[in-house]
């Protein structure tokens, strides 16, 4: 999907497509929701939202930038460093990086995600 033109949307009343359960939670039962607004080879931009839960996450051949707009939580990397986040919360997550998300409240996020090699 690629567009020629400006769009706008509400990112906190979009409505969203459900993908469906997160896989491997260690908490709850996450289920996860998105719109991509704007992608091509290099670049993806949308909203993502989840429910609340502990699921694995890793970022291999991308790198993220994320606006959190709505919810709470903690995103803990493999270290077992912790990034608390709430609504205003901006995130650079890097290429690479592997942790968790733990969600204590439905989080939305409007992300940008860069990858490090060109899709097709």
């Amino acid at each position: 999907m690629s567009h020629n033109s400006v769009s706008f949307s509400d990112p906190l009343t979009l409505t969203l497509d459900v993908i469906g359960p997160k896989p491997n939670p260690s908490r709850g039962a996450p289920v996860e929701s998105v719109k991509v607004l704007f992608e091509d080879a290099q670049v993806e931009a949308g909203v993502w939202e989840c429910t609340p839960g502990t699921f694995p996450s890793r970022r291999d051949g991308f790198r993220e930038a994320v606006t959190i707009i709505a919810g709470s939580g903690t995103l803990r990397d493999a270290d077992g460093n912790e990034t608390p986040f709430v609504a205003g919360t901006a995130l650079a997550i890097p290429e690479g990086w592997s942790g968790e998300w733990d969600i204590v409240e439905t989080t939305r996020k409007v992300y940008v995600v860069s990858y490090t090699e060109p899709r097709s």
